[in-house]
Formats: structure tokens, C-alpha cells, sequence
């Protein structure tokens, strides 16, 4: 069924009959969120959600013509849930609800449930109000969830609805947003310091880690870090710069100079691995909670930090020269808490794989925390975690982070079964959870690769995976990152090949004819094998073993002493007991 026809019959024929609908009406109440839907800053979209789960929309689009706006489950227009209205010339409104049936033709919704606030239009913008439940008994009602949402907007220069003749965007979107920028606290005086690299010749490379060390501002007294935001010198340039993260130095590292590859010949550059603050593709500038902060200018914080920018050069563009950075917001108006920032997930090296012409593979990284006192020389206090960072490449499809203590479930921390690699952000939890020492933190990705016919090995390329959580937390401790990966010898032997070492395992994954019994069958692998446990802090790591009974209820570790800086494996016999039940 077409939309024209039934645009203008049914719905302008009902609502001919309220032209008086949004007349006289109160102001309505402000709506804590918005963002723009198009780069051309045509469509502004500003929305709210409340307890009783229902969302407000407002749609300010540049035109005297049809707006629409909708849902859509992977960015395609078919099965996508859409509201369509505007106003007419004699001021009569039109608003009806729809879905898609294909690419071109849409069909009005038997159910209305999405409810017209008001809709109104002067010399140049349509504005359009609206709510609708998270969820409603329509299935042709595409539900609003935690995860990231594929949001479709489009517009007509007039009110003879073609849509598949308008303008059209797609836009990902965090909907569920808890804290807005009017609930945090700007200090009054404040200062800003740019991390970044100065006219660096981007490689005509597809894959450069670019690396470089910057001293922080030297300071008399103690300062926070309350935000930061990234510095991308050109258009161009942002759809080349994957990623920048900022990692913190201990004051006794002796650091190299210039600006190298980060995992290249001089293993110097890659000294340094606690994040202090990271931005992604999609990214924008974070806030810190009132809570916390990053504290710098004390004998106890980094004078020094490492600069890491991931750059993709898939075209071999030559000639570019980047300035881009991150832009840190610092004041002596001191919060109540340090933060600190705890990298969790698969160590990514070096056996982290995932089949070809998979549609689903799961991915698991293990944090075991019994030896976090330990390795953080003082007993750890408890993470009140607030916010986290996800992350993988282009096949990652959902990542999951899950708290277990003493066998069983606590809760899940955080997920996004509809991840997209274009929009990677921090982002806040509805409430701080509490992580304490002993529980285990289990990160779960989902990857696709049904459009590849080779393995897809964990690396530092984006055409490499990474499945990483980042958690922001506070007070902070010395412990940088807790990650791990499992026996690739094991999962060798489960796929009928040989094995002795991780590097002969590794090797056997070319040698398995992959289809859909095999692929269930490493990811059964995967999940079972003893996990190596890797625990680093800001200048000293350990390594950890989850031996092979670890799905029963018990949870016992025992230790090997060692001298101060020996990193020789300690064997836990930590069985986080159900750690992988759904």
C-alpha cells in the first residue's frame, strides 16, 4: 500500500477534525537531550524518557513540508517503525503512524501508538512533539531499548508525502541517557590543556598507531580533570582517526621522545597502560559526575602521559597532516572523589580469533580481582562504578558486561546488544553499581563475519577485533587493566587438531574447514577453556590462571610467592561457578 494514498485519505480525513488540537496549550516542559540527525544540521531532535517508561519526542526540522521520523533495526527502511506528520496550508494537521514494508512502500499501523503533542509550522521550521511507551502491544512497533538505536529522519519541501523522494538520514543514537548537561556542576574557574600531536604526516598506511609522550601541566596544588573532548583538525581527517586514548606514565619510567609507532620496533613507546581518558569513532566531549574527577598536580599523580592515536588510511590518501588530540578541562574546585578508569575483556593478543562466515560468535574475557590488593600494594577499596566505554571493530555486534561474586550472577553492568562501530561513546549507568575484590568481571562480545571468508585474529588493525569495556569508577586504585583469554591449545584439541604450544594453536585455526558446526563448536571451546588472567598496573603486570573446572561454585586461590617484580604466572584455582549461563 502506498503512502500517498493513504496519507491523504484516512489520516487527513481524521484529522481535518482537530485542526485545534495543539491550540492553547501550556508551555510544555523542557526535554533534558538533543542532538542533530544530518551533518547538515537540518533536523535537531530533542527528547526525554521518564519512570513510566514512556520517551518525548521533538522534531525541528527545516521545512514548511511532511517530516518523518522513525526506528530502524539494523539502518535499512524495511521492518522500520516510522511516524509521519505536518502541516497543511489552511493550518490542518496530519500525523499517523507506519511501518515498512520494503524499501519503497510504507503501510499505516492498524495500532496508533504513537501520540501527538503538538505539531506547528512558521516561514521556515516544521516542530513536531510527540511520545510514545518503550514498548507496545504493535508488532509492527520496533521497541525502545538501552541498546544503541538506529534512528531514521526525513523531510518534504512540501505536503505531498513521497517518501522514498524526500530527504532521508539514518543516525545511531543512545536514547537512554540518565544524566544531562544541566545536572552537572561547571566549575567557576577552570583551565584547558590540549594533549595532541603537532603537523603529523598521517601514513599512507591503511593501519598507523601513532604514539608520542606529553608532560601534564605542572602544577602547586591538587587539581581535577572534570572533562574532556577530542580535537579533530579536519573533516577528512575525523573519518581517519579511529581512536585516541591517553594513557598515564608512572613517574619513574624513563620515556623515549619524538613520536613512533605505538607496538613497533621500540617496545619504549608502548610503555604505560593506565587510561586516564579515551574517545572513539562517533565520540563527543564527557563530562565527569559530580562525584569524581581525575586527580593531577600531587606527588602521587602522572607528570607524564602517553598519546595514542589510531589512524585508518583505507584509501592511501597521501599528504594529510593531523593535529588531533584530546582537550582536557582542569579546575582546583576539588570533587569529592579520584576516579580512575579499569580496561577489561579479551587480551588481544595473541590468540583472540573469530571465525569467517560466522552470524554469531561470542567472544569471552575474564577479570578475576582476588589478587587486585596484591597487585595494588594496599588493600583495594570498593569500584563504585559510574560509566563505561565499549569497544570493538567492524564486526562487533553486541558486548556485554556481566558481575559475578562468589559463583553467581550479581547483575549485568552494561550492554549493547545493537553495538555500532560508528558510534562509540562514554556513557553513564542509570545508578553506581559496586564492584568489590574476589568478584569476577566477565565481558561477552558477539561478532558477525558472514561477509568474510578468512579469520579475523584479534590486532590492532580495525580489519583486526578487539572486545574491550572500559569502566569509570571511584576512588582510584593502581590497577590499569584486568583482561583474559582462553587455552587456544584446547580449543585446538576440541576442533580435532594438534597443538603443543598457544603458536602451533593458533596456526591450526587456518587448518579447520569452517561452517556452522564447527563455528558452534570453538565457540563452545572458547567458552570452556581455562582462561590466562592478565592484571596490569600503572608499571607491573601478572598473569593468572582460571583452571579447567572453573564453571563450579567454589572460589579458592591459591598463591605462589614471589620476589617484588618477578611477573612469573601465579595458578588460581578460581571457579567463578554458572560465570557463562545466560
Amino acid at each position: 500500500m502506498k503512502i500517498m494514498s493513504l496519507l491523504w485519505t484516512k489520516s487527513f480525513l481524521f484529522l481535518m477534525s482537530i485542526p485545534y488540537l495543539c491550540s492553547s496549550q501550556p508551555s510544555p516542559p523542557p526535554l533534558r537531550f538533543s542532538a542533530f540527525l544530518d551533518h547538515s544540521n537540518l533536523v535537531f531532535m530533542s527528547w526525554d524518557h521518564d519512570a513510566e517508561e514512556i520517551m518525548t519526542f521533538e522534531l525541528r526540522v527545516n521545512t514548511i513540508g511532511w517530516v518523518a521520523f522513525g526506528f530502524s533495526r539494523h539502518g535499512e527502511l524495511s521492518g522500520s517503525d516510522i511516524v509521519i506528520g505536518g502541516v497543511f496550508p489552511n493550518g490542518s494537521i496530519y500525523f499517523s503512524d507506519w511501518h515498512a514494508v520494503d524499501e519503497e512502500n510504507l503501510e499505516e499501523d492498524k495500532s496508533q501508538d504513537y501520540q501527538l503533542l503538538s505539531l506547528t509550522e512558521d516561514e521556515t521550521f516544521t516542530t513536531m512533539r510527540f511520545k510514545r511507551y518503550f514498548q507496545t502491544c504493535d508488532p509492527n512497533d520496533l521497541d525502545i531499548t538501552g541498546d544503541t538505536a538506529r534512528l531514521i529522519s526525513a523531510f518534504g519541501t512540501d505536503d505531498a508525502v513521497q517518501f522514498s523522494k524526500g530527504q532521508r538520514f539514518l543516525k545511531s543514537l543512545f536514547l537512554m541517557r540518565v544524566i544531562s548537561p544541566t545536572e552537572l556542576n561547571d566549575p567557576k574557574i577552570f583551565f584547558t590543556y590540549d594533549l595532541k600531536l603537532n603537523d603529523f604526516p598521517i601514513p599512507v598506511d591503511e593501519t598507523t598507531y601513532a604514539c608520542t609522550f606529553i608532560p601534564l601541566p605542572i602544577l602547586k596544588q591538587k587539581h581535577h580533570i572534570y572533562k574532556f573532548e577530542p580535537i579533530i583538525t579536519t573533516h577528512q581527517n575525523r573519518s581517519m582517526v579511529h581512536h585516541i586514548l591517553v594513557y598515564a606514565c608512572g613517574n619513574g619510567s624513563v620515556l623515549p621522545t619524538g613520536i613512533s609507532d605505538c607496538y613497533g620496533a621500540n617496545p619504549d613507546f608502548a610503555l604505560c597502560s593506565q587510561v586516564v581518558v579515551g574517545w572513539a569513532v562517533g565520540g563527543g566531549s564527557y563530562q565527569f559526575p559530580n562525584e569524581a574527577a581525575i586527580s593531577i598536580g600531587t606527588p602521587m599523580d602522572p607528570q607524564y602521559i602517553r598519546l595514542e592515536i589510531h589512524y585508518s588510511n583505507f584509501d592511501l590518501i597521501p599528504g594529510l597532516i593531523d593535529n588531533s588530540g584530546i582537550r582536557l578541562y582542569y579546575t582546583p574546585d576539588l570533587r569529592p572523589y579520584d576516579m580512575g578508569v579499569l580496561q577489561t575483556g579479551v587480551f588481544t593478543f595473541p590468540v583472540h580469533f573469530i571465525p569467517p562466515g560466522a552470524d554469531t560468535y561470542k567472544s569471552y574475557g575474564l577479570c578475576k580481582s582476588s589478587q587486585f590488593n596484591e597487585m595494588n600494594g594496599t588493600p583495594v577499596p570498593d569500584l563504585n562504578v559510574f560509566g563505561f566505554l565499549l569497544h570493538t571493530h567492524l564486526a562487533g555486534r553486541g558486548l556485554k558486561v556481566v558481575q559475578y561474586r562468589n559463583g553467581e550472577q550479581v547483575r549485568i553492568i552494561c550492554e549493547d546488544n545493537k553495538y555500532d562501530f560508528s558510534l562509540q561513546e562514554t556513557r553513564d549507568l542509570k545508578e553506581v553499581i559496586t564492584i568489590k575484590v574476589g568478584d569476577e568481571i566477565l565481558v561477552e562480545c558477539n561478532f558477525q563475519t558472514l561477509d568474510r571468508t578468512e579469520i579475523t585474529f584479534g590486532g590492532p588493525s580495525t580489519l583486526n577485533e578487539m572486545c574491550l569495556a572500559f569502566l569509570f569508577y571511584y576512588p582510584r586504585n593502581n590497577i590499569s587493566s584486568c583482561m583474559g583469554y582462553p587455552d587456544i591449545q584446547q580449543i585446538a584439541h576440541a576442533l580435532g587438531q594438534e597443538a603443543s604450544d598457544a603458536m602451533e594453536g593458533m596456526i591450526a585455526m587456518n587448518y579447520v574447514e569452517w561452517n556452522n558446526e564447527t563455528i558452534k563448536n570453538a565457540e563452545k571451546a572458547a567458552k570452556e577453556a581455562n582462561q590466562t588472567v592478565m592484571i596490569k598496573t600503572i608499571d607491573v603486570s601478572m598473569t593468572g590462571v582460571v583452571p579447567e573446572d572453573w564453571r563450579r561454585a567454589n572460589v579458592v586461590p591459591i598463591l605462589k610467592k614471589e620476589e617484588p617484580g618477578d611477573d612469573s604466572p601465579v595458578c588460581l584455582t578460581s571457579i567463578p561457578g554458572k560465570l557463562l549461563e545466560q
